[in-house]
């Protein structure tokens, strides 16, 4: 068996629209996987009332955000509904230097930046089972005002567009434990050379 120091990790894009369940199925992969880094992304979006600063996002200011992508800091960034969004690049680095895998929930526009600086990154896409499911979990979630949400579900029709020509696989989240059980099966899959 190989040294784990002398193991190069992995790198696994999870992304999908929002309200799909991304949040909720990276957390649950990584209690099933060992040796896992769970990425937390820096934001300026407002910490909404259960969100733990550190825990949920790194919340941060546009000024510091900023400061951030002109140092070269961020591995991807990406502005979504007129919030910015990035992953920390050292942080990424350094668990795939230590043999972890990484896993970056991320949007397309972050997974196109992130995938050239990772080409063998395992590229996951989170589905709803359909249009209604996804509206009604947004409106569970009730996070934000009608018209953002309104935006929200126009852009996920064209992140699923986007999806088909740059995700290997596509995992829909009807049944939570499943759609784990598949994320799961993907990554254990391509460590055993799949």
């Amino acid at each position: 068996m190989k040294d784990t120091e002398n193991k190069k990790g992995k790198v696994v894009i999870v992304s999908g629209p929002s309200g799909v369940g991304k949040s909720t199925i990276c957390k649950e992969v990584v209690k099933r996987l060992d040796n896992v880094y769970l990425s937390i992304s820096v934001t300026t979006r407002p910490k909404s009332e259960p969100e733990v600063d550190g825990q949920d996002y790194w919340f941060i200011s546009e000024q510091e955000f900023q400061e951030r992508i002109d140092k070269g800091l961020l591995l991807e960034h990406a502005d979504v509904f007129g919030h910015l969004y990035g992953t920390p690049r050292d942080k990424v680095e350094e668990a795939v230097r230590e043999g972890k895998t990484v896993i970056l929930e991320i949007d397309v526009q972050g997974a196109k930046q992130a995938k050239p600086r990772f080409p063998d990154a395992i590229m996951i896409f989170i589905l709803p089972p359909t249009e209604k499911d996804l509206v009604e979990r947004m409106d569970r979630r009730g996070r934000e005002a009608v018209e953002v949400a309104e935006e929200r579900l126009n852009g996920a029709s064209s992140e699923i567009a986007a999806a088909w020509q740059y995700y290997k696989h596509m995992v829909i989240n009807e049944d939570l434990q499943q759609a784990v059980d598949e994320c799961v099966q993907i990554i254990e899959d391509s460590s055993n050379g799949s």
